[in-house]
């Protein structure tokens, strides 16, 4: 007997009914090729990967950890308003606007109504972003959902799923935590590589903490192994209020300083490497001075800061060459580290190798105005 043709993702994932709008159902795509030889390979053409975020959130499926309550909704909530407009996304990188997709399941309405009118500061809030508050998990019913809404918006640019925990379902009988959490970053990264979007998992980080950042993720290995990128916010001393640490298949390794305004909820990016706005004032000002006067001796940094001690300006530079932010001579002349000297300002959107040029927001019409959260069975009422 031969088997049943299995329908392409396009088709099995559509499930969720929707207003007639009269749009095209989209026919079943052929079949993709997966192998090739080397010479075929290497003579093909592929377009550039989309980027959310240019340089830091590219299509495909993203790990965004934090402790609690670092911040991590407000940035993933400000990222989906700046994508759905097209903007500065944390207040300093172009992006190009498009339907955004933004599942908030441990808030209300209400919350969601409040943190958007911080955010927005007046500014009338984007038709490109849909929000729910619920949604089955993705093996219940949730992959469906998702990509019935990607179906009708083909040109979205990301997904959000805030959090994880609430949409990852249950695992197979018998399969071990690492097999667990693979196959469930997967179900997401199938619908990210499908319809070639960035789909952002929110999650948290193990209590304890670790010099490797991507070992911080709660969970096995098996996440971060499955998704294509992995985004660490962590709590930092100094001026910034967190850094950024990033690394993924198609993204750069880089960590970038953030700063986070409680009165408008939203996330700015620093200049400089981020190690500059971690440390201590006083080394701040003495790699800035070092910087700018390679060569210079712990007298010659004192005379040029009045206000810092001598002694604690020589002890200072003993340690910050310890550290690895300085180097030393043998004459005891200190200069800026190879890394330090070599870093610039975070240039995030050339990392994508695309251009970003914002659109106005008329040219995304936005969402098709169907309701998401019903799909969970629950009867979302606040707010009507």
């Amino acid at each position: 007997m031969s088997a049943t043709p299995r329908p392409a993702l396009s088709e099995h994932l559509r499930a969720v009914p929707a207003e007639d709008d009269g749009a095209q159902v989209p026919a079943t795509p052929p079949r993709i090729k997966t192998a090739w030889t080397a010479d075929e390979l290497m003579g093909m053409d592929f377009p550039e990967p989309r980027w959310a975020v240019p340089g830091i959130l590219c299509e495909g499926v993203s790990l965004l950890c934090g402790p609690p309550k670092v911040g991590k909704s407000w940035m993933s909530l400000g990222l989906g308003l700046c994508v759905a407009s097209g903007g500065l996304a944390f207040d300093s990188i172009p992006v190009d606007g498009g339907p955004v997709l933004y599942l908030a399941l441990e808030d209300t309405a209400r919350r969601l109504q409040s943190r958007m009118g911080k955010l927005l500061a007046g500014r009338p809030a984007p038709h490109g972003l849909t929000l729910a508050t619920s949604c089955p998990p993705l093996p219940q019913g949730g992959s469906e959902a998702i990509a019935s809404w990607l179906d009708r918006h083909p040109d979205a640019r990301m997904v959000v799923i805030d959090v994880f925990a609430k949409m990852r379902g249950n695992s197979a009988p018998g399969a071990s935590a690492y097999d667990a959490d693979y196959a469930a970053v997967g179900r997401a990264k199938a619908l990210a590589d499908h319809y070639g979007v960035a789909v952002v998992l929110v999650h948290h980080v193990r209590k304890a903490g670790s010099d490797d950042f991507l070992a911080e993720v709660s969970g096995t290995n098996g996440l971060a192994g499955a998704a294509d990128a992995t985004l660490v916010l962590k709590r930092a001393r100094g001026q910034a209020d967190s850094v950024l640490h990033v690394t993924g298949r198609d993204v750069d390794e880089a960590e970038y300083a953030l700063t986070f305004t409680p009165e408008s909820g939203a996330w700015h990016l620093l200049d400089g490497p981020a190690s500059d706005h971690t440390m201590g004032d006083t080394r701040a000002v003495i790699l800035r001075h070092v910087r700018t006067n390679p060569g210079a001796k712990p007298k010659d940094i004192a005379a040029a800061l009045p206000d810092v001690d001598p002694d604690t300006v020589r002890r200072t530079c003993s340690r910050m060459a310890d550290a690895g932010q300085l180097t030393k001579d043998a004459g005891g002349r200190y200069y800026p580290d190879t890394a330090t000297r070599t870093a610039t300002g975070p240039e995030v959107s050339e990392l994508s190798g695309c251009p970003v040029t914002p659109p106005d927001l008329r040219n995304h019409p936005g969402q098709l105005g169907y309701d998401l959260s019903g799909l969970s069975g629950t009867d979302e009422s606040e707010g009507k």
